[in-house]
């Protein structure tokens, strides 16, 4: 594949750096005072400006109201919108919003496209995906004790979830639940159901705090409880049994979306870096920047950002070739390095603002809070680093499970 950037690309990056400098960048510190319901109004007419100057939806297709990049074009456009806390949301791209439209694209009906795909397209609706539960492992989503047994021309959903992004203030969610405890297969025994929020039954117990901060809206983490609740079997994704396999497909897109954006964080927090040790006088005449170990912060953080820069780029190539199954171990891989790089990148800079670095006077806390969730999204780093060891031992005639 051509992996030259087209004249296409780089001008709607640097119209995306525009967008950023002069709105987001200036909206940035109310975010870190304030609770994000706060600026909300304000997010929402910045909305409205990335539509009409033609930057919305970057990943999504053409048909849909995007731009139609392909996905590794959208790395370089979603790592300069990664530099701010808001460039997600404010574009559509923000996480479970990307990742739900492409399980819908690729899976909804017609129906189910009219109802929740287009208008989550169109930055009318928000969603949310809720797999996670209190009393069964999120490694292993064949565990679900979330319940939908079928009733006639209904499904009737009972359960708990929780840690669920962007619920608060969700439209709909896409929820996982078994509807065969005695599947022969395990991953055959539970399905995926669209299921708006107002339905009898269904609600938001609370937005649960991380590292202190409750969030809110798209950056808020929820549990929630469904009891009896009531879908009409229209409301079904794919055909019954296959939730496990379509949650996968999912999660794949998924991987790749948040490492992209890390990806911006990372850059952000390393020119953040710079700035800090290249001002900051520690003496008469001397800055930060003069200490050697200081220096090997920077260092040591460029060649993170590098190295995880290649690896996304290797595994968009890869799943643009062969497509996400078949590029599960460059997929592990990606996912298994960028979150422990954005950790690392994170904590030098944090280290070199001093105690400014934990403050709220950055976005480096901010980040901090919210991504150390990087690691266990989408697949803890352990899970991943098994699969890549599984699939490189089966190359020596040894079997092993994870």
């Amino acid at each position: 594949m051509n992996t030259q950037p087209t004249d296409r690309l780089n001008g709607f990056i640097e119209r995306v750096r525009k967008f950023r400098v002069e709105h987001l960048d200036l909206l940035e510190p109310e975010l870190l005072r304030h609770d994000v319901d706060s600026i909300l109004p304000k997010l929402m007419d910045l909305r409205a400006l990335a539509r009409e100057l033609g930057l919305w939806g970057p990943q999504l297709p053409r048909e849909l109201g995007g731009q139609g990049f392909s996905l590794y074009e959208t790395q370089p456009i979603s790592e300069e919108l990664g530099r701010s806390p808001l460039g997600h949301f404010v574009c559509n791209m923000n996480a479970p919003d990307v990742s739900n439209m492409d399980l819908l694209i690729a899976n909804a009906t017609p129906q189910q496209k009219e109802k929740f795909l287009l208008p989550v397209a169109r930055g009318e609706l928000r969603s949310c995906f809720a797999m996670t539960e209190p009393d069964t492992p999120g490694s292993n989503p064949t565990m679900q004790s979330t319940t939908a047994r079928r009733e006639g021309d209904e499904y009737v959903i009972n359960g708990r979830k929780w840690f669920i992004t962007g619920a608060d203030g969700a439209s709909f969610a896409i929820v996982l639940a078994t509807t065969d405890a005695n599947a022969e297969k395990p991953h055959r025994r539970s399905s995926l159901f669209l299921v708006p929020f107002g339905t009898p039954g269904f609600r938001q117990v609370r937005r649960i705090k991380m590292m202190g901060e409750e969030g809110g809206n798209w950056l808020a983490h929820s549990e929630l409880e469904l009891s009896e609740v009531r879908v009409p079997a229209e409301n079904l994704i794919g055909e019954e049994g296959r939730g496990f396999a379509l949650a996968q497909a999912r999660l794949g897109p998924a991987r790749l979306h948040h490492c992209m954006r890390w990806l911006g964080n990372m850059q952000r927090a390393l020119d953040l870096t710079c700035q800090r040790a290249a001002t900051r006088e520690i003496a008469p005449g001397v800055v930060l920047a003069h200490k050697q170990a200081v220096q090997h912060m920077i260092a040591d953080s460029r060649i993170d950002i590098e190295c995880a820069r290649h690896l996304i780029q290797q595994t968009c190539q890869a799943v643009e070739a062969k497509g996400y199954k078949e590029a599960r171990v460059e997929m592990s891989v990606m996912k298994a390095f960028v979150p422990q790089a954005l950790g690392r990148v994170l904590d030098r800079a944090i280290q070199v603002h001093g105690a400014m670095g934990v403050s709220d006077l950055t976005p480096l806390a901010f980040w901090l809070r919210h991504e150390r969730c990087s690691r266990l999204y989408d697949g803890p780093d352990e899970v991943h680093k098994s699969l890549v060891a599984r699939e490189m031992l089966k190359g020596y005639g040894v079997e092993v499970s994870i």
